[in-house]
């Protein structure tokens, strides 16, 4: 399965060639910018899921079975002793992946907008302080001034004495001399057709010539030909194919940057696990584990009982031994200070009744000998 976005099929025209020339170093440095960050980024997961797995989990169910089984313990003992120290270590160890993700983001940063500025800001700055400003400023600004002041206005100073020495002074000389009795006849019908014929023309013809004819075929032509068109060209064929190559670069780029930092991340994997992991559980499971079960079995199960045993004879002992301090402290006591004899229970003598030489004998008792008191002496 294709992992690039599908394009559209350009043809050998060169909007297609433009497009592929932006496309190919767009991918390039995008792919160049993107894939320490996308490994950086794994990195940072693979961080967190373990810190999860072999640091939080643990000691949540610590904290689980702690107070399961001991639920006595103040909860402010817990918290200075147990819970702070936790906190704080894994605040300086978020703080430092925090600082050192922000100083590579930032070298990054700057590294990129360097980049961009040598490829997308100097290169039009240069054209528009090299070559416009200086096309607008020698090819129109200056032409028109020149023409402004060494042809406008020489030619309208002259016109202006040619009217005053040429019309003005005969009009003026015609009107105190002649106009008032030719004025119909003589002045007016010539001025007419003089205004009419000559001057209008001529008037519209310097107008036209001086200032419609060079915004028309002069400035309009270079202001759309040299700026508008070049702008719109630039932003048609080169901004907005280089936006949307730039959008699509970093898509595929971070595809592709996520496919090499999985294959390193398996390839580390693999050689930690062929280095470290194979060896480690190796050695755990054909020497550690018959070494325990021998241990547990032959040293710590005899031993144990041993211990019981010997913990039981021990306690027997100390029973006796205390009891015998108790019975000797008591005797010694009463050595010494004296007090009442101890009165034992003991069972009365069985009075044998006497009949007086008769044989019989009483019911419930024994018969005593026939002795004399005599003979008792």
């Amino acid at each position: 399965m294709s992992i690039e976005k599908p394009q559209p099929v350009t043809g050998p025209g060169p909007e297609g060639c433009l497009t592929a020339f932006i496309r190919i170093p767009v991918r390039v440095v995008v792919l160049v910018v993107v894939v320490p960050v996308r490994m950086l980024w794994d990195v940072l997961v693979v961080g967190a899921r373990f810190v999860d797995r072999t640091m939080v989990r643990p000691v949540g169910r610590a904290l689980a079975w702690f107070f399961g089984r001991v639920v006595g313990v103040p909860a402010g003992w817990l918290y200075r002793h147990v819970l702070t120290p936790v906190g704080h270590a894994l605040a300086w160890f978020l703080t430092g992946v925090a600082v050192v993700f922000g100083w590579i983001v930032e070298r990054l940063g700057i590294g990129l907008s360097w980049l961009l500025k040598a490829v997308f800001v100097w290169p039009w700055v240069g054209l528009w302080r090299y070559v416009v400003v200086p096309v607008a400023r020698y090819g129109i600004a200056v032409p028109a001034v020149w023409l402004y002041r060494h042809l406008v206005t020489p030619l309208g100073h002259g016109l202006s004495w040619a009217l005053a020495t040429l019309v003005v002074a005969p009009l003026g000389a015609l009107w105190t001399y002649v106009v008032v009795p030719l004025v119909r006849y003589g002045i007016v019908v010539p001025a007419a057709w003089l205004y009419g014929s000559v001057l209008a023309p001529l008037g519209r013809g310097l107008v036209t010539a001086l200032f419609v004819w060079p915004w028309r075929h002069l400035v309009v032509p270079v202001v759309t030909y040299g700026i508008v068109v070049p702008l719109s060209w630039l932003w048609r064929r080169v901004l907005v194919p280089v936006g949307r190559e730039v959008g699509d670069a970093l898509v595929v780029c971070w595809r592709i940057a996520g496919y090499v930092s999985r294959a390193v991340g398996r390839a580390v994997k693999w050689v930690a696990w062929n280095l470290v992991g194979r060896p480690v559980a190796w050695f755990y499971r054909d020497v550690c584990t018959p070494v325990g079960h021998f241990v547990r079995d032959r040293v710590w199960a005899p031993a144990r009982a041993v211990a019981v045993e010997a913990g039981r004879a021990a306690r027997a002992a100390l029973v006796s031994a205390r009891d015998t301090v108790r019975q000797a402290r008591r005797d010694a006591w009463r050595a010494l200070v004296g007090g009442p004899r101890s009165t034992e229970a003991v069972e009365p003598a069985v009075t044998q009744a006497r009949t007086l030489g008769s044989t019989t004998a009483v019911s419930g008792v024994a018969p005593a000998p026939e002795i004399s008191l005599r003979k008792r002496g």
